[in-house]
């Protein structure tokens, strides 16, 4: 991916080398099933989350990290892939006459908290809709390529890319909507509605892709190739086969690897965010 001579975003909170003290989830409730389905897209138990539920809010204390010239780069590469995000979605809300509110990339190490509880870096990147932040600790890109098969720095991208299309999702309203709709179904329901709304945020970052290298080229070859193979390194399938030695469709919350990846496709191809409205789709 071509990304050095890009635009750095302003909006990274670095947290790394703050620890962490407590073990609940700050507001329980909510916050500790939102992290729970955070913890299932990435094949971890999200009893693991649950379990941590309690009256004690974490709170954070900084302390002396060194950094290695490689951490400062892929930091260095976070930024401009966020602010890449920031300029096609701002244009997109331009014409379509909204304003785009851009997130904040909470970089951590180890574990972090936010307006959604308290998460360990286990459990993966994730977007909390009640700060309008991203939360990402960058060694788990270290799991991305060898657990997901899925390396090269387009397949890093693509998860920033994700996370900001759940951004998109909470701006447009459709988060508010679907997790109404969530609160009233039951759990095979609710879990139907979960998997569009994962689809859609691929389609999401797939249209960033479009936008982003129609504007600026920053594809290189192969680029392409690694961020289909991130999308379907986390599908629902090839994680339960990973963790269970199973797949179960019904309890899918993400979509399966050829979902994930086709719908990535459709929103890279067209680059129309009305093309992704996994919602009405005939077909996911």
């Amino acid at each position: 991916m071509r990304w050095e001579h890009g635009r750095r975003s302003e909006n990274i909170e670095d947290r790394r080398g703050m620890r962490v003290s407590g073990r609940g989830l700050a507001g329980g409730g909510i916050g500790a099933i939102i992290l729970a389905l955070v913890a299932m897209y990435f094949g971890v138990d999200p009893a693991v989350v649950l379990n941590q539920a309690g009256n004690q809010a974490p709170t954070q204390a900084e302390q002396q990290v060194t950094f290695s010239p490689e951490e400062e780069r892929l930091k260095e590469f976070m930024s401009v892939v966020l602010a890449d995000t920031e300029d096609v979605w701002g244009a997109l809300f331009r014409s379509s006459g909204q304003t785009y509110q851009p997130p904040t990339l909470v970089l951590f190490s180890g574990a972090v908290e936010s307006a959604c509880g308290f998460a360990e870096a286990a459990m993966g990147p994730f977007y909390c809709p009640g700060d309008h932040k991203l939360y990402l600790d960058m060694r788990f890109f270290n799991d991305l390529a060898q657990r997901h098969d899925a390396p090269g720095d387009f397949a890093q991208a693509y998860v920033v890319a994700h996370e900001v299309g759940h951004h998109v999702q909470t701006l447009l309203g459709i988060s508010e909507k679907v997790h109404a709709a969530r609160s009233r179904a039951d759990e095979a329901e609710g879990n139907a509605m979960q998997v569009k709304m994962e689809l859609q945020a691929d389609c999401f970052a797939g249209v960033w892709a479009h936008h982003a290298n129609k504007t600026r080229q920053i594809l290189e070859p192969g680029d392409t190739e690694e961020a289909l193979a991130a999308a379907a390194g986390v599908g629902d399938d090839r994680l339960q086969k990973q963790a269970r030695g199973v797949v179960v469709p019904e309890s899918f919350t993400h979509g399966s690897s050829e979902q994930r990846m086709r719908w990535f496709s459709r929103g890279m191809q067209s680059g129309d965010p009305g093309q992704c409205d996994t919602f009405k789709a005939a077909r996911l």
